[in-house]
């Protein structure tokens, strides 16, 4: 306890500075971590995700995303002493009034797609917008840091909205709607799951991509409303999320189908603007050519057993 209260304080202390002066950091950081935080991971992921591109636009994407990830650092401290009229300047949505559309017809749960792009920690603002008739939360996964986990639960949940733990999201959710409480649930749904947890793979970024379909699993058994936000970044410190339809009962469409359409409008934004995506993690470390060599082991076992 005594130890987040010493992080927070600290980075409180920096957040009360102007963005000019944050900014100005962000750029004196991009240039120390550009040369040494995992840039064999993010050139390697670039390669690969982008073959047909010249090692020179490769570099400038690299060059770019740094700065992009510094900033969002910067961001993320500036969150502790932003004023809820500042939050609502810089980050700002399109799109709810369809969900609202489907609260008034009585649709309480609403989930949210979103991904690690430009800066998905300031979405958890979204609370501001869509009350009072409806209350929102974010699923995420705790960080081995107790410090660092209690100090981004507190930034998320500080405009209202609830955090859920990813291995509780079902039951959570099932406990909100039995409240009888009306629900926007963001899904961050780009990471990669591990080997007991892959059930699915998408083409992504020139990958065969092994997926989470949590999001929609959970969906299609409790006929939430389905949604995609798009962000955009129209300049430095601003950010927009258009929340775009997806399905408004997931079980009526084949399964899989949201979560492939998902990676499908994901890649459309990476392949745009790629500097905003989050390039540090080995995304494709878990191939789909190891994952079938691990099915058929489990099957061959399976027949021994037998």
């Amino acid at each position: 306890m005594l130890k987040y209260k010493l992080l927070k304080g600290w980075l409180w202390s920096i957040s009360i500075w102007p963005f000019p002066v944050l900014y100005a950091i962000s750029d004196f950081l991009c240039f120390f971590v550009s040369k040494f935080y995992r840039t064999k991971v993010v050139r390697e992921n670039l390669r690969t995700a982008f073959p047909e591109k010249t090692e020179k636009e490769l570099k400038e994407i690299e060059k770019k995303f740094y700065h992009q990830l510094c900033d969002n650092f910067i961001e993320d401290i500036k969150m502790l002493s932003m004023s809820k009229e500042e939050m609502m300047r810089r980050m700002t949505f399109s799109g709810l009034d369809e969900a609202k559309k489907r609260h008034d017809a009585g649709q309480s749960l609403h989930f949210l797609y979103l991904s690690h792009f430009g800066n998905w920690e300031w979405i958890s603002s979204i609370n501001y917008y869509t009350q009072p008739w409806c209350t929102s939360g974010q699923v995420y996964h705790p960080l081995r840091n107790d410090e660092m986990d209690e100090l981004f639960c507190h930034l998320r949940g500080q405009y209202g909205g609830v955090n859920i733990k990813m291995k509780e999201t079902f039951r959570r959710i099932l406990q909100l709607r039995k409240e009888g409480k009306n629900y926007v649930i963001g899904f961050i749904s780009d990471q990669q799951p591990k080997w007991s947890s892959i059930h699915h793979f998408v083409p992504f970024l020139n990958h065969d991509t092994a997926v989470f379909i949590g999001a929609e699993h959970i969906a299609r058994k409790v006929d939430a409303f389905m949604m995609y936000g798009r962000m955009s970044r129209p300049k430095r410190g601003y950010y927009h999320l258009e929340i775009i339809p997806m399905e408004d009962h997931p079980a009526s469409v084949p399964e899989n189908t949201l979560t492939d359409r998902y990676f499908q409008l994901l890649e459309e934004d990476i392949r745009k603007h790629p500097e905003m995506w989050l390039w540090t993690h080995k995304r494709w470390s878990r191939t789909k050519e190891e994952w079938l060599r691990r099915q058929n082991e489990l099957a061959n076992e399976g027949k021994t057993a037998e």
